[in-house]
């Protein structure tokens, strides 16, 4: 059984080199056309990166409406490594109304550059990006790396009496924070949600890094601004005031304080001119992030579960044409996935036991389907989980089940993610709360569940629990797209959405080509973060930090 094994490992040899550092990338654009001409565009910036000759969406920005010269809030964060050649591709989406996906939009433009030529002092970016959009387009990206000051800080702002700028309503107001950077020139670091209809409005609050805030240094100048909002985009400026984040931090000790909104241009010119409101700091904490290794080594296991397709679909194991077809030298799609993530997972479990699943095969000995049933279908087929040692077991209970079960149907997962979902429950709830699960579904088609998968990942979502789910052989997977969240927020049937992104789905077939470590590559990118968001804004949490 181990030449499968050693073969698949040796064919998912895995690379790794160590990130120089992370760079903050901004994006803002200028001259955006009007496709429609009824309304100005509704813009958002998608950001890919190119592995092994593919584009790879990393993250999106927000969408400005009826806007032709939006400047985004969202900062995209990359690790920059010097020795690589990183290809980044922005792409300029206009979405549509009441949509934040990108099926309906339409494809403004794009433009191409290295990670390198961004940081580079020496490059002109602008001349740069004539040369891959269109010229109606004009995009600006600006690069900075970040100090080792990985804290955040979370703030709550109100205001009070502000200025009326609607004829027939109140204002609609929002609040814009910028830091004043050391050449003078501004760098936006966030903007609240709009309260329609409202002088003394209440915005919600939000957490902001104290790298983006003020670079880590607390006497930096930040520049507030305070705006009346307009669905044609022109925003009137109700005022402004100047502050830093040490002034803020005066509101830790229990003081009130607040800032008097001035409009400049009012204070010039009317001679009992006070102010046009009042801006209020209601809260103002600063939060102590850290990192997946600060977990890792604090104690966090991480509890790796594997479930595996055993549908008609995939075709008789017997037949070479099969995807379970064992070949003596060659691993199938279904080891090659299964070893190139397990191999990783498996080094931060101390016990190296893995749940292993089968789901939609006949079990015998009466041969009912079992969509939860073991792998190894041995000598207790109607348990729920047989739990295997080491990434090897794993393939050998995989080996041994095929033979003896029958391929039927149909394609449901939701079971799978209900089980481990309440084993993380579970672990929740104690008072260690040590146990990170990952649980890697391999499947060769679209499920057939969708509606209760979608209301179990939201579920889910509140645990600490990661999904990957990797799409084996040649059909399409394009209805699995929404699981990931990648295109727009994933919600319940009932409209609930998921609390964090927790679900990676990829298509195996888009690694055929690719060199062996894509694959690890691509499934595990986003668990360190899915472990860090978890556990930095879980009160149950009590991870020994080192």
């Amino acid at each position: 059984m181990s030449n499968i094994y050693e073969s698949a490992e040796a064919t998912l040899g895995f690379i790794s080199s160590p990130c120089l550092t992370k760079v903050e990338l901004r994006v803002a654009c200028r001259g955006i056309s009007d496709r429609d001409a009824l309304s100005k565009p509704d813009p958002c910036v998608v950001l890919k990166m190119q592995s092994h000759g593919q584009w790879f969406e990393v993250d999106r920005t927000e969408v400005i409406r009826s806007s032709s010269g939006p400047v985004f809030s969202k900062i995209f964060l990359v690790d920059y490594y010097f020795e690589e050649v990183q290809r980044l591709r922005f792409e300029l989406h206009d979405i549509s109304s009441g949509n934040n996906g990108l099926r309906d939009a339409d494809f403004l433009g794009a433009m191409e550059c290295t990670l390198g030529q961004l940081i580079s002092i020496s490059f002109s970016l602008t001349s740069f990006l004539h040369l891959r959009v269109d010229l109606s387009l004009s995009p600006f990206v600006t690069a900075e790396e970040l100090s080792g000051n990985d804290d955040y800080v979370e703030l709550s702002f109100s205001a009070r009496k502000l200025d009326d700028k609607d004829f027939f309503s109140k204002s609609d107001p929002f609040l814009e924070i910028f830091r004043i950077n050391d050449d003078g020139t501004e760098s936006l670091v966030h903007r609240t949600e709009t309260v329609m209809n409202n002088l003394s409005p209440v915005w919600k609050s939000f957490k902001v890094s104290l790298n983006t805030l003020c670079s880590g240094d607390h006497d930096r100048e930040l520049k507030c601004t305070v705006w009346d909002w307009d669905s044609n985009g022109k925003h009137d400026f109700i005022g402004e005031f100047h502050t830093t984040f040490k002034e803020m931090r005066v509101e830790q000790e229990g003081k009130q304080i607040q800032w008097e909104c001035i409009n400049p241009k009012y204070q010039m010119k009317k001679k009992n001119y006070r102010n046009s409101g009042v801006v209020i700091l209601n809260h103002c904490k600063i939060i102590k992030m850290y990192s997946f290794l600060d977990y890792i080594m604090g104690g966090c296991q991480i509890q790796f579960t594997v479930a595996i397709d055993f549908t008609a679909s995939n075709g008789d194991p017997r037949n070479s044409c099969s995807l379970h077809y064992i070949h003596p030298y060659q691993p199938n799609e279904y080891l090659k996935a299964l070893v190139a993530v397990g191999e990783i997972c498996q080094d931060y479990d101390s016990d190296k036991m893995f749940p292993a699943f089968g789901f939609g095969a006949l079990i015998p000995p009466d041969f009912k389907v079992g969509h939860l049933g073991a792998c190894t279908c041995q000598k207790q087929p109607t348990c729920v989980c047989v739990c295997v040692a080491g990434i090897q077991g794993v393939v050998e209970a995989y080996q041994n089940c095929l033979p003896k079960i029958q391929l039927y149907g149909p394609t449901n997962i939701a079971p799978i993610i209900q089980k481990v979902a309440s084993s993380a429950s579970e672990e929740m709830h104690t008072k260690e709360a040590m146990e990170y699960f990952i649980l890697l579904i391999l499947t060769d088609g679209v499920i057939t569940d969708m509606a209760d998968t979608r209301e179990a990942i939201v579920h889910a979502s509140h645990l600490p629990m990661s999904v990957i789910i990797v799409g084996v052989g040649n059909a399409d997977f394009t209805d699995m797209q929404i699981l990931d969240g990648d295109d727009g927020i994933l919600r319940s049937p009932k409209g609930e959405p998921v609390l964090r992104d927790i679900v990676q789905f990829v298509p195996f077939k888009d690694f055929k080509h690719a060199s062996p470590a894509a694959l690890a590559k691509s499934v595990l990118a986003e668990v360190p973060n899915q472990v860090v968001d978890y556990y930095n804004s879980s009160e149950t949490a009590c991870i020994r930090r080192p």
